[in-house]
């Protein structure tokens, strides 16, 4: 059953084949938007400008979404830096290590408050005007910084929020559902599947503190990164300063 939402289109997520992504440009979103097309979605990414220090992440986003091929893909600003409180919005220092064992078991100041809950929010917005049923997102609770807002009960939160909080979820039966396939996959096996799907990681980019065009090798997302691939027998295609 379609249903008219109000907004001069008619959704219903069971059968709506289109999808919001959320494309940091990183390795990992850069496979879910594979997985999304594989699955036969029409997928709109969105990225954000939020005051990171890593904006090198945006060109590759455009890249990516280039490459894998999406409907449009929105570049939304955020001030997070107005707020600080994250080593990637504020002047603090990243922490980097030498091994992936040094990472330490807790929220790491790399976590940007309340950022997905914040991204997943503006993906909310953006699919309900876009004849959206799905979204996309790239968290993973296995080989991950540790941030609390990339767990499955977080995931499943957000989907109460988004069945409660929209008008899509109030007035179709499937509302628009959050999907995280990636959640309990560690980076080797993220990497086998975007492989098996053709994903060109030499043009994604995962390093919370890069030097220019190149990675440092040393905070927790390229050490986390590099360990996929070794893992897999493979050398990250990417530039290592």
């Amino acid at each position: 059953m379609q249903r008219d939402n109000g907004m001069g289109y008619r959704m219903d997520s069971e059968t709506n084949k289109n999808a919001v992504v959320l494309l940091s440009g990183g390795l990992d979103s850069a496979t879910v938007l594979a997985i999304a097309t594989a699955e036969g979605f029409r997928c709109h990414a969105i990225s954000f400008r939020y005051g990171q220090r890593h904006e090198r992440e945006l060109e590759a986003a455009a890249q990516v979404a280039e490459a894998i091929g999406t409907v449009e893909h929105v570049v939304v600003d955020i001030d997070l830096a107005a707020f600080g409180g994250s080593a990637l919005t504020a002047d603090m220092e990243v922490p980097k290590h030498d091994t992936v064992e040094e990472i330490g078991d807790g929220i790491p100041v790399t976590y940007v408050p309340a950022r997905n809950t914040i991204f997943l929010s503006m993906a909310l917005a953006f699919a309900e005007t876009r004849s959206v049923g799905h979204i996309f997102i790239g968290v993973n609770a296995l080989d991950y910084s540790g941030y609390p807002d990339c767990r499955p009960e977080f995931i499943e939160a957000f989907q109460a929020v988004a069945t409660l909080g929209t008008k899509a979820g109030n007035e179709i039966a499937a509302g628009i559902r959050i999907h995280a396939p990636l959640i309990h996959m560690g980076k080797a096996d993220i990497i086998t599947k975007g492989r098996e799907l053709g994903v060109d990681y030499s043009i994604t980019t995962s390093c919370y503190d890069p030097v220019g065009r190149l990675a440092c090798g040393q905070c927790d997302a390229c050490l986390l990164r590099r360990k996929g691939f070794r893992e897999n027998g493979l050398e990250d295609p990417i530039d290592y300063q």
